[in-house]
């Protein structure tokens, strides 16, 4: 009988010749069988490569029309802010009614709490192996909780790393191969990349650098307003998966956010921000028009979905005094990608 090394070795080698020929999805599929029969580090690393160097083979360029360029019926018309369900009720029709009319959609149990609990300490291990690469210097690219994606050289988006990693309290989710397969595989098994597939109308690629599995300290006290939108362009598709994995929202930090529907990148800089790129409280009152923005209680395992207009910034109650864990998945259409925004193929 083969020892699980050797078949190992006999299953990496077989992807780098897939990969050799730009069988790229072949390569995908066939690691992704391997790692489901057996763990193994080498196989999640190069799992995570073969995403992106699919992406690199081919550049997103397809040009498929938004499907809901006319707003959907609002199944939530009687409801005054965000939106709040069931797991069960969602797919792509309550996800589009959500974003579209009310900003976003509140999804409640979309993992389990077991399974959340177990991912929190996979994104503590993460940072861990983070903190450990800067303290030691231990290599570029081979530890399956942290390991650098080799960007190309001169990739502009490599420049943001070290302030997630340093200045956010976060570790991008591509750099963390074991957390990757981890995140891919749930979103698969439970519907939520074919979900989100139906609602883009084409199967969505995941950002590298929007993608970020984050503890928020306890200690946190200050949070800035903002729209994605700002950092990547308004006329792109997204769809953000922000997955508690803590309780949040009473003695942890949550999400602060206006529960409606903007359809434009607000000014930033302006109106009493404190950053370039943050929205200043007096615009947020301006874009509010008399709403109050909210801050919603999260379980292990709740989740808000929205897009790249939603006005949000982290949420600091006033009993805070635990740290949060979360994470933030980025998926965007093939037809619609911000620049500058790499991509990792599903």
């Amino acid at each position: 009988m083969m020892a699980c090394n050797e078949l190992s070795d006999e299953s990496l080698v077989r992807a780098r010749e897939l990969m050799q020929q730009h069988r790229y999805d072949d390569a995908i599929e066939w690691l992704t069988t391997c790692r489901r029969q057996q763990p193994d580090e080498g196989i999640e690393l190069l799992l995570a490569l073969c995403r992106y160097q699919a992406y690199l083979a081919q550049p997103p360029c397809s040009a498929i029309a938004d499907p809901w360029l006319i707003a959907p019926p609002d199944p939530f018309g009687d409801v005054v802010g965000v939106p709040e369900i069931p797991a069960s009720k969602l797919d792509a029709n309550t996800l589009a009614a959500g974003i579209r009319h009310h900003g976003a959609l509140l999804v409640r149990g979309l993992l389990s709490a077991d399974i959340a609990l177990q991912l929190a300490d996979g994104v503590r291990q993460a940072l861990d192996a983070c903190a450990a690469w800067h303290a030691h210097g231990e290599g570029t690219f081979g530890n399956s909780w942290y390991a650098r994606l080799p960007l190309q050289e001169g990739c502009e988006l490599a420049q943001a790393r070290p302030w997630i990693e340093e200045g956010a309290g976060g570790v991008w989710l591509a750099d963390s191969p074991r957390m990757l397969y981890e995140l891919t595989e749930l979103f698969g098994s439970s519907g939520i990349t074919d979900m989100i597939a139906d609602y883009f109308g084409e199967q969505p690629m995941l950002s590298v650098g929007k993608s970020t599995l984050r503890c928020v300290p306890g200690s946190i006290r200050h949070a800035d307003w903002h729209q994605d939108g700002a950092f990547m362009g308004a006329d792109i598709r997204s769809v953000n998966v922000w997955l508690g994995l803590s309780h949040c929202g009473e003695d942890a930090s949550g999400l602060e956010f206006l529960p409606r529907r903007l359809s434009r990148v607000l000014p930033t800089g302006s109106h009493g921000a404190y950053f370039d790129w943050s929205v200043g409280p007096g615009m947020v009152t301006e874009a509010a028009a008399g709403m109050a923005t909210t801050s919603p209680v999260f379980a292990p395992g709740d989740a808000l979905l929205f897009d790249h207009f939603f006005l949000h910034r982290t949420g600091v109650p006033a009993a805070i005094a635990k740290d949060r864990y979360a994470i933030e998945s980025w998926f965007f259409a093939p037809s619609a990608y911000p620049a500058g925004q790499v991509p990792l193929k599903l």
